[in-house]
Parts: structure tokens; C-alpha cells; sequence
């Protein structure tokens, strides 16, 4: 029977270790990535290939100019992530006799193919909670289920692609696939561990690279009840430090309130239009075939205006007039985040109405534009800590204050604000005008 570490693309993280037809892709930092020929079978797909043509972060680019890497690249980082995860936890004996080879193989397989679903500007788009916009693991199974990589898992893996879409977008049902959740979904996730560090070597920002990544691996193990990853004492420091890594990145780069002002153009700008677009044709697309489609779809539409400022020859972003945050005029903080979107292109609109008589000047319904914390919270960083000469384990909140004031629920109160952002050609008109508080408190009158 084969073991974790045989499996060749395991066995392919050792350059010499001579396994037949592999090969390895350089992709930064410095980082060598095995190719094995059922590997290669699957990133040469079409389905796959796709993610060349779709960045990472989107709209952070027009802020951080050479954010330009790929879902391609980071679902590169994600899969080697997984066969390090593996070789570390190998030696776990409960690891071991829960995970089986073929298991691995499964995580393997997830791991390059998570973001097969994404579509360009994928979150953002998540975020509004359409009721015609599908999640991306859902429509990631049009991918999966058939086609050319579906024969590729059940040829070369002999993988059914129903386990690997339960992996992705299922809830775990037995300690097995909770493990495998785990590994794919939680506070330190192959997926974090590659687009933190990924995303702020791209962005030309050091916070996201200021965690020893290698501690962290290496302090692997199984949490008390043995269905979930853990990390023995040596790796405490190691998480703190990603904890802040994680804080500080979505802070500067993430919600930088430019990034968020493109994002409520781009949000505002799909909901206009959404109704009279083939999602499921426009979802397939690569990105500039995608902004292509909506910049002609949206030509003699209010749209127009928001799509040609993110995609036009010339950037033009909305400019913020006011900001609410968890410490920073609580109550309008509180009264806007996590409030459906729909609701809140309601208050664009009724506090467009409102301004246009406080300035005797007429502000279109998408001139005006409400950016708020989405209804989903980030998941908590807290994770348990191995103390093994006492043995017991630990939460990472009770023996660090770092992790206490930062990961829990209070995470995203404090990195994502509520703004309101404008047309530049009202920002003379409104950025100091002395009524804002009034027309809110008029917009949430009307809205209740």
C-alpha cells in the first residue's frame, strides 16, 4: 500500500529524487513547484489555463500597480503548499492513520483546482449575494463534473470529481473529510499561507511576507479532538506573526480605501447591469474579454460612467466623503455594516436624492455610492496550540493578546470600514459640507 510519502508529487518537492516524467515551474519567490505528468495533464487544460488570464486581486491593481499575478500562479502556491502540508503532518501518527494516500491525493487535486471557478472580479461580485450569482466552488462544478478534466481525475488520479467538489464546496460529514477541510478552509490554510505572502510580494509591500512560514509548517499537527490542524507551542510566534501579517494586509492593501472605491464603482456598476447580461457566458470569460463585455454592454447606460472610470483610458475613482469605523462614529458604522447589498444601493439612492437638495444641484442615484463590511466575517484566526510537557492543548486566544484583539470577531470591525464615496465632480460640492450627518440620519429615516 502506498504511503503520504510516496505519492510522486510529494516525492517531487526533492529535486533529485529522480521521479519519472516530473519536472518543476519556477514561480516567484524563488519557489519550485513539482510537475508531475498527471499534474501537467490538469494545468493544460483549457478549464485551467483560464487562470492565466485572470488576476489575483483585480481592482488592488489600480492602486498597487504591479499586482498584476494570476489565480494561474497562486493556484500553483496552493498546491505545492499542499505537499508540504502532507509531508510535515506524515509524521503525525493520528494524522496518519486518518489520512490514507489516496486521501493526499484528493487534497492534492483540490488544492490546484480550487479556484477553478473564480471569474474575474469574483469577490467582489460574491459579496453583493445576488440571487442570480451562483458561489464560485458551485460554479466551479460546471468545470469539474465533465470535460476534459473530469476524465483527467478519473484517468490519471482515479479520482471521482464528485469527492473533489465535496471537498471544496461541501460541508465535512466524517473526521476524514473534516481534516481535509481543514487543511483547504480555516485559520492556516494552504490557501493563506500562499496568497498572503504572493499578494504582498506583487503589491511591493513587505507586511504580508513578515511571518516565518516555515515555523509554521513545521509546528503542524493535529488539534485535540484530532478532526482539525493545530500547531504544537514552537509555532505560537510564528502565528501571531501571520495573525498580524493577515490584519495588516487587509488594512493597506485589501480595504485601502482606493482599492474599496474601485470595488464600489465595480459593485454598483454589475448591479445596474446584471439583469440584462448572461451571467453564466460572462463568468467563463478571461478578464479583459470580461471588461470588454461590459464596457459595450453598458454603453448608453449609468453603468457606463462607473465601468469606464475602473476600465477607461483614463482612471477616475470616486472619492471618499466619509468614513465609519468600530472606534470612528460607531452608531452610522454600525447602522451600515453587514447590510445586504441591495439595501445598501437603496441608501445610494435616497441619499442621492437627499444631497441633490442640500447642494441645488441634481447627483445621479449611482453618483453616490455606500461601502460597507459584506454580511460574510472573515474566518477567525484562532487556532489550537499543542503545549506537549504538559499536555494540553490551548487556544492561540487565551495565550496571546495579539490574537485575542485581532482575529476573533473584532477582526473585521477593525479593518473594514463603512464609506461613502462620490463623483469627482462632486467632491468640491461635498467634502466639507456640514449637512453629511443630517442627510444620513434623513437616508436610515426613509430606510426604516
Amino acid at each position: 500500500m502506498q504511503s503520504l510519502e510516496d505519492i510522486p508529487e510529494i516525492r517531487g518537492l526533492d529535486s533529485r529524487s529522480g521521479v519519472k516524467g516530473a519536472g518543476l515551474i519556477r514561480i516567484p519567490h524563488e519557489m519550485d513547484v513539482p510537475i508531475t505528468p498527471r499534474v501537467r495533464q490538469l494545468i493544460d487544460t483549457a478549464e485551467f489555463h483560464r487562470l492565466t488570464k485572470i488576476s489575483q486581486l483585480g481592482l488592488v491593481s489600480l492602486v498597487y500597480p504591479a499586482a498584476h499575478h494570476t489565480r494561474f500562479e497562486h493556484s500553483l502556491g496552493v498546491y505545492r503548499n499542499s505537499l508540504l502540508y502532507l509531508r510535515q503532518l506524515s509524521g503525525d501518527d493520528r494524522f496518519r492513520g486518518a489520512i490514507k494516500a489516496e486521501d493526499g491525493e484528493l487534497l492534492i487535486v483540490a488544492a490546484l483546482l480550487h479556484d477553478l471557478g473564480h471569474w474575474p472580479f469574483c469577490h467582489p461580485i460574491e459579496d453583493m449575494r445576488l440571487p442570480s450569482v451562483p458561489s464560485h466552488e458551485m460554479f466551479a462544478n460546471s468545470f469539474l463534473l465533465e470535460g476534459e478534466i473530469a476524465d483527467c481525475l478519473r484517468d490519471d488520479w482515479h479520482i471521482q470529481p464528485r469527492d473533489v467538489t465535496a471537498i471544496l464546496s461541501e460541508k465535512p460529514r466524517d473526521t476524514r473529510q473534516r481534516i481535509l477541510k481543514s487543511l483547504m478552509s480555516g485559520p492556516i490554510d494552504i490557501d493563506k499561507m500562499d496568497y498572503l505572502p504572493r499578494d504582498s510580494l506583487h503589491a511591493g509591500v513587505p507586511y504580508g511576507r513578515n511571518f516565518d512560514s516555515q515555523r509554521l509548517i513545521g509546528s503542524l499537527c493535529l488539534n485535540q479532538a484530532g478532526d482539525g490542524l493545530a500547531l504544537t507551542d514552537k509555532g505560537k510566534t510564528a502565528a501571531e506573526m501571520m495573525v498580524f501579517a493577515r490584519y495588516v494586509m487587509f488594512s493597506e492593501v485589501y480595504w485601502h480605501h482606493a482599492v474599496r472605491a474601485a470595488t464600489a464603482m465595480l459593485q454598483r456598476g454589475f448591479y445596474l447591469l446584471h439583469g440584462e447580461l448572461d451571467l453564466d457566458s460572462l463568468f467563463r470569460l478571461s478578464e479583459q474579454a470580461w471588461i470588454q463585455h461590459v464596457l459595450t454592454a453598458s454603453e448608453r447606460h449609468p453603468a457606463a460612467d462607473l465601468f469606464g472610470g475602473l476600465f477607461g483610458q483614463t482612471r477616475r475613482l470616486y472619492k471618499r466623503i466619509a468614513e465609519f469605523s468600530f472606534f470612528q462614529k460607531r452608531p452610522y458604522y454600525e447602522q451600515f455594516a453587514r447590510r445586504p447589498y441591495i439595501w445598501l444601493a437603496a441608501c445610494s439612492d435616497q441619499l442621492a436624492e437627499i444631497l441633490s437638495t442640500h447642494i441645488s444641484r441634481r447627483i445621479a442615484p449611482h453618483e453616490i455610492l455606500f461601502d460597507a463590511p459584506p454580511v460574510k466575517r472573515e474566518v477567525e484566526f484562532n487556532v489550537e496550540i499543542h503545549f506537549a510537557k504538559e499536555k494540553t492543548y490551548r487556544t492561540l486566544g487565551e495565550v496571546s493578546p495579539v490574537v485575542k484583539t485581532l482575529a476573533q470577531s473584532q477582526f473585521d470591525d477593525y479593518v473594514k470600514r463603512v464609506r461613502i464615496f462620490v463623483h469627482p465632480r462632486l467632491i468640491e460640492d461635498l467634502k466639507n459640507l456640514t449637512t453629511l450627518d443630517e442627510a444620513l440620519d434623513e437616508t436610515l429615516r426613509r430606510m426604516a
